[in-house]
C-alpha cells in the first residue's frame, strides 16, 4: 500500500461500524501497529476511538485516513503503518458488520467473513483486550471456558453486609470481613523524624549537596538542592475486651488486631481479668491459624473486666513503649470492675504517653446511647475519639482517626 492512500481506497465497500465496540477495533488495531514499530500512544488512541464514533467510516479508504491522521505522527512511520493496515482491513477481511449482518451473511452463504490469522484470533474475539467494557459474551453451559476471562465489575463481597452488626455476621461473612480488613488497613499514621530526605518540592535547602555539586561550576551554586524530612510510621497499640459483654463483637476486634498486627509496627492486647499479648499469634499468615491460636491464648476470655488494672500492666512493662508517641486504641463498651477513678488516673497517664487515644465502643451506635457508666464516663475525657465501629462501614472511620483525618472529638 503506497503513503497516499490510493490502495486504500481501491478495496471500498460497506464496512460500516454502526453496533460495533469502538474499543474492540482500536486497541487490537494499535497493538499491531507498536508490534510492527509505529509508537501509537494512549493518547493516540483515544483520539482514534473518538474520531471512530464522531464521523463513523463508510469504507477502507475513509478509514485509512481516519487511522493515519489520528495514530502516525512521523513519515517514517507511513511504511509500517500501510503494511499493518493492509494487512488487517484488506488481506484478512477484518469484520466490522454487526453481529446482526455477519449472521445474516453466513445464513445466506453470500459473504463470507474470512478468517484471521492464528495470530490475530485472540484479539478478533477480544478475549486478549485488557478492557472491562467489552460486552460480556455468554457461552452455553456445556462449553467450557478455556480462554482467559474478564473480571466482573460486581458490588463487593463486604458491601452486602457493610450496615449488618457483627453479632449478626455468619463466620463466613466474619471471614470476609478478615479479609478486607487485611486489604483496607493499608494507610498508616505518619510522623516527621529527624532525618531528610533530598526531594524537589522540599522546603529547605540542602547546603552539603548543594556545595558538594557546586564544584564543577567553580563554587558556584548554580541549581540548588532541597531537602525535607523523612516520613515514618507510627506504631499503633490497641486492646480489645473479650469479657462477657463484648463476646458478640470480640471476633470482629480480632480481625482488626490481626489486620495492624500484619503491618508490622503494631503491638496487640486482648484483656478481660488480665493483659494477654496477641501479636506473634495474630502476625500469622493463615486468618484462621491466627485466630484458633490467639483463642487458646486468652485463658480468661469471657470472664470479668479489669480495664484500669489491664492497661497500668500495659504502661508498666517493656511494650508500653510503643505507646509512646504512638496511636492507643481501646476496644471497649466501658463495663469495668475497677473503680473509676483509677480508670481515670490510668487513662490519663496513657493520653501523655501517646499521640492520639481512640475509644471505640460498639454500644455507642444504640439508639439514646449516653456515656452514663462510670468507667466510660471516666475516660471519656482523654480520648481523641469516640466511635461506634459496630459495623464494617463504621470501620472505615476507625482508618480515618488512625490516620488523622478526622479532628478531635
Amino acid at each position: 500500500m503506497s503513503g497516499d492512500g490510493t490502495a486504500a481506497g481501491s478495496h471500498s465497500g460497506a464496512l460500516l461500524i454502526a453496533g460495533v465496540d469502538r474499543a474492540a477495533v482500536a486497541v487490537p488495531f494499535g497493538a499491531r501497529l507498536r508490534a510492527a514499530g509505529v509508537p501509537v500512544t494512549l493518547p493516540a488512541l483515544s483520539a482514534f476511538t473518538q474520531a471512530l464514533g464522531s464521523a463513523p467510516p463508510g469504507d477502507t479508504r475513509q478509514l485509512y485516513w481516519l487511522a493515519r491522521v489520528t495514530l502516525v505522527r512521523r513519515q517514517a512511520e507511513l511504511d509500517a503503518f500501510d503494511r499493518v493496515f493492509d494487512a488487517i482491513f484488506h488481506q484478512a477481511a477484518f469484520a466490522l458488520d454487526p453481529p446482526s449482518r455477519r449472521v445474516a451473511a453466513r445464513a445466506d452463504d453470500s459473504d463470507v467473513v474470512l478468517p484471521l490469522p492464528a495470530d490475530d484470533a485472540e484479539e478478533q474475539d477480544g478475549t486478549g483486550l485488557p478492557w472491562h467494557t467489552l460486552p460480556r459474551r455468554v457461552e452455553p453451559a456445556s462449553e467450557a471456558g478455556d480462554g482467559p476471562v474478564l473480571p466482573e465489575l460486581l458490588p463487593s463481597a463486604v458491601e452486602r453486609f457493610a450496615d449488618t452488626p457483627f453479632e449478626e455476621l455468619d463466620p463466613e461473612q466474619m471471614a470476609r470481613l478478615g479479609e478486607w480488613l487485611e486489604q483496607a488497613a493499608q494507610r498508616w499514621p505518619m510522623r516527621r523524624s529527624r532525618r531528610v530526605e533530598l526531594h524537589r518540592s522540599g522546603g529547605r535547602v540542602a547546603m552539603r549537596r548543594t556545595l558538594a555539586e557546586s564544584r564543577r561550576t567553580g563554587w558556584e551554586p548554580i541549581e540548588l538542592r532541597r531537602q525535607r524530612p523523612v516520613q515514618q510510621a507510627r506504631r499503633i497499640v490497641m486492646l480489645t475486651d473479650v469479657s462477657q459483654s463484648m463476646q458478640s463483637y470480640s471476633t470482629a476486634y480480632l480481625h482488626l488486631m490481626r489486620a495492624f498486627a500484619r503491618g508490622g509496627r503494631a503491638e496487640t492486647f486482648a484483656f478481660s481479668t488480665s493483659l494477654t499479648r496477641l501479636t506473634p499469634a495474630l502476625e500469622h499468615r493463615s486468618a484462621e491459624v491466627a485466630m484458633d491460636t490467639a483463642t487458646a491464648r486468652v485463658v480468661d476470655r469471657y470472664g470479668g473486666t479489669h480495664l484500669a488494672s489491664s492497661l497500668r500492666s500495659l504502661l508498666a512493662s517493656r511494650h508500653g513503649n510503643s505507646i509512646r508517641g504512638g496511636v492507643l486504641v481501646i476496644a471497649s463498651d466501658g463495663w469495668d470492675s475497677d473503680d473509676p477513678e483509677q480508670l481515670a488516673a490510668v487513662m490519663a497517664r496513657a493520653r501523655r504517653r501517646a499521640y492520639r487515644v481512640i475509644w471505640l465502643n460498639p454500644r455507642a451506635a444504640s439508639p439514646g446511647f449516653a456515656p452514663l457508666v462510670g468507667s466510660m464516663a471516666a475516660a471519656l475525657p482523654f480520648c481523641h475519639d469516640f466511635l461506634p465501629a459496630h459495623t464494617s462501614r463504621e470501620l472505615s472511620d476507625v482508618f480515618d482517626a488512625i490516620a488523622g483525618d478526622r479532628g478531635a472529638c
